[in-house]
């Protein structure tokens, strides 16, 4: 399993995460395009940086939501859902071109990502979307007992999927993730955050009642903001790369 964490979320003057502390472990930069956060020159800095440590880029579109940070939904149709993600896509691809390199994959963030999960019409414009604009990059989702029936949908579109585990986050009985607004949804313990990895290792993840589901994952998100996250850096990469 590769690491990835959601990146570039600066704005303007103002620093959100901790992106040159992190991005030395990572293998995979989620780097935000503009409408949830960020903007064309942190997402300059952010791709130069992930060039220095040979870290793997993925544009990671979201809501047009600047002040809730793209974690409140939005009733935006189907059409426009896709266009975003094609614009959002396409211009942090520009910006990768300009710096010598490539984007290989895109990760929906916050609550676009959550959305899609519960629904099909709404994943399903999103697969479109990365067919219409380059069916070469793979298309993040998270992992959850469903895996299958979103690999099926997938195939229609002719694009790969890459299933990811939350290693910072709480998951519900469904496989989704906790909301964050729910009481330790989010783990603020290094040790706590490297146990969830051994288990993701192990395949499965232990929920929030307690009951143990089964998880298949290709890679593991931290979050950048978290600072437990990234306290706990260093030893989830050492456990990914461990056999």
């Amino acid at each position: 399993m590769k690491l990835n964490c959601d990146m570039g979320e600066s704005f303007g003057p103002w620093p959100m995460g901790n992106d040159e502390q992190v991005m030395p472990y990572l293998n995979m930069a989620n780097i935000a395009c503009g409408f949830h956060a960020s903007d064309p020159v942190n997402m300059d800095i952010t791709i130069k940086l992930a060039l220095k440590y040979s870290v793997e880029i993925g544009a990671h579109p979201g809501y047009p939501d600047l002040v809730g940070f793209g974690r409140r939904s939005m009733k935006c149709s189907l059409d426009e859902i896709r266009k975003m993600v094609i614009y959002q896509t396409g211009a942090l691809q520009a910006l990768c071109q300009s710096n010598g390199t490539d984007l290989t994959y895109v990760k929906p963030h916050g609550m676009l990502n959550n959305d899609m999960m519960r629904d099909d019409d709404l994943i399903e414009s999103i697969m479109q979307a990365i067919s219409d604009y380059n069916r070469e990059l793979d298309f993040m989702i998270v992992a959850t007992p469903r895996w299958q029936h979103h690999h099926e949908i997938a195939k229609k579109y002719g694009i790969n999927l890459l299933y990811e585990a939350f290693a910072d986050r709480l998951y519900d009985d469904d496989g989704q993730l906790t909301p964050r607004a729910v009481e330790n949804a989010v783990h603020d313990h290094p040790a706590t955050i490297t146990e969830q990895v051994k288990h993701f290792k192990e395949g499965f993840v232990i929920t929030r009642s307690g009951k143990e589901i089964d998880i298949h994952a290709d890679c593991v998100c931290i979050h950048g903001d978290n600072s437990a996250s990234i306290q706990a850096a260093p030893q989830i990469q050492e456990l990914l790369v461990r056999v």
